[in-house]
């Protein structure tokens, strides 16, 4: 068998009467034995173990079920076993029986291509009775108040606020927002008081100085040769005049602070929204009218 160069090459068919080298033989996958082309089919070669793998399956005519049988078992054994534990006569109509419309009159078979579900009675109908007004549907089922309140009541519970950390944390600084802004609030408004009061005073001794004419000049000039003095009530600086004073609180005072207030200016985010805004007082105004007064989400 074979040649000298592949000694292996071909084996003789299993077949007492045929023993007829084949150099591509088949194995069987039952026997695990050598065939030919001619013998290589279970039928060929009559295999004995041509039945381990098969696959018989027999329908309950009680309950409408496959029943395997096993090829090392005998099948009245499988029977038994089956009718003694799964065996269920009331799967039988499931099985067997064809779902129909339930509009009355129709006989209209429920198959894959002609089932439509009722949104509102989810309920399976053919097409000619698809819509509400052909099956006279009850329209949706209306929930149980029993039940509807029970639900509300635990939702209730679940949703109660519990203390923790972050809420402590998130009203202490909200709080201190609040008490920030109501302090920068009462300071802006001191200054500004003082600084009009300052201003009026200023801007009458200038019209009671521009009123007496020469004559005022003429003493403010003799007072300016005694010693005395005008003294900016900003910076302590002194002038000779008042209208020389009035000058320089609005050339270097209001300019500087106008300038102060444009660029040293803070923006507050309010905590709930995320807007910015400028002035603290701005900021609280804002939560009192669009967030109740509250910074909670």
């Amino acid at each position: 068998m074979g040649t000298p160069e592949f000694p292996d090459l071909g084996k003789h068919c299993s077949v007492d009467d045929c023993k007829q080298i084949d150099f591509l033989p088949f194995t069987c996958d039952r026997c695990r034995q050598v065939y030919c082309l001619e013998h290589r089919s279970y039928i060929k070669h009559h295999c004995p173990k041509a039945d381990k793998k098969d696959v018989t399956v027999v329908v309950c005519p009680l309950c409408a079920k496959g029943v395997r049988l096993n090829p090392d078992e005998d099948p009245n054994i499988t029977w038994e076993a089956h009718v003694n534990i799964e065996c269920d006569p009331s799967n039988y109509d499931k099985v067997r029986r064809k779902k129909k419309c339930p509009v009355p009159g129709c006989r209209e078979v429920l198959t894959f291509s002609n089932t439509i579900k009722c949104r509102d009675c989810t309920r399976d109908h053919c097409l000619k009775h698809r819509f509400g007004p052909d099956h006279k549907c009850p329209g949706p089922k209306k929930p149980n108040s029993g039940l509807q309140f029970i639900s509300l009541l635990n939702r209730s519970r679940k949703e109660e606020p519990r203390p923790n950390r972050a809420s402590s944390t998130s009203s202490s600084r909200w709080s201190s927002i609040l008490n920030a802004a109501s302090t920068a609030r009462a300071s802006a408004e001191a200054r500004m008081a003082k600084l009009s009061g300052e201003i009026s005073q200023v801007w009458k001794s200038a019209r009671d100085g521009m009123g007496q004419g020469s004559s005022s000049s003429s003493s403010s000039s003799g007072r300016a040769g005694i010693g005395e003095m005008e003294e900016c009530p900003q910076c302590g600086a002194k002038f000779s005049s008042v209208t020389t004073l009035v000058e320089h609180v609005e050339k270097e005072h209001e300019r500087n602070n106008s300038q102060s207030r444009v660029f040293n200016m803070s923006i507050d985010v309010c905590p709930k929204c995320s807007k910015g805004f400028r002035d603290p007082v701005a900021l609280v105004e804002h939560v009192e009218r669009d967030h109740s007064g509250t910074s909670r989400a």
